[in-house]
């Protein structure tokens, strides 16, 4: 048991208080954003806000440019989601939890594409050698870029593209020695996976109203 902490100590042994601290700012916010979410609460979006943000600025200091780019976009689609969940026609949302069509899943690998091909370009600008960490980070950059759109959105289909951007982060940054956002994602992905069952459960209720 101790060898495990000592695994996700060993890499703030050095570090500065202020960075132990925003990091963990970020980990409570994070973690908050996403049980909002699982609850469709619009308050995922403000939470989200801060948790992405300080993350911005904690992944540049470390030189993980895909990630900051990511959460960069995450903290531009709050605000849009913020604003798409909050519009409402009478007392209800105007966008309710749906599945997504045809159109939409070849939107949302396009977009996966995009990002992929935009975040390699993000290495290339900043002169980082794409080593096999980074080409993992690429590829989960795309798959968090769409799931972020569809939860703006609120598809369905977002949780599932969380869950496998999840279970791929845990180990990565575990190797990078970040811990606490490793198992900050270890935590993202079980609630990712009851966010996706309470979803589908309110989906279903829903075509099953007359």
């Amino acid at each position: 048991m101790s060898q495990i902490f000592d695994f996700f100590l060993e890499a703030y042994r050095n570090a500065s208080t202020s960075f132990i601290i925003l990091e963990a700012i970020a980990f409570v916010f994070g973690i908050a954003s996403v049980v909002y979410a699982k609850k469709a609460n619009i308050l995922v979006y403000p939470t989200g806000l801060i948790a992405t943000a300080i993350t911005v600025c904690l992944l540049y200091k470390a030189g993980y440019f895909g990630d900051m780019m990511m959460n960069f976009y995450y903290s531009i689609m709050s605000i849009y989601g913020w604003w798409n969940w909050a519009r409402r026609k009478g007392n209800a949302p105007l966008v309710p939890i749906s599945r997504t069509n045809p159109k939409e899943k070849l939107v949302g690998f396009g977009m996966f594409l995009l990002t992929m091909m935009v975040t390699y370009g993000v290495y290339k600008a900043f002169g980082s050698e794409v080593k096999t960490e980074n080409l993992i980070d690429i590829f989960t950059s795309g798959i968090f870029f769409t799931a972020m759109w569809y939860m703006a959105n609120k598809k369905l289909e977002n949780w599932t593209l969380w869950i496998l951007g999840d279970v791929i982060t845990v180990p990565l940054y575990a190797y990078r020695g970040l811990g606490m956002l490793s198992l900050q994602y270890l935590i993202f992905t079980i609630l990712a996976i009851q966010g996706y069952i309470a979803w589908k459960k309110r989906l279903d209720n829903a075509l099953a109203t007359p």
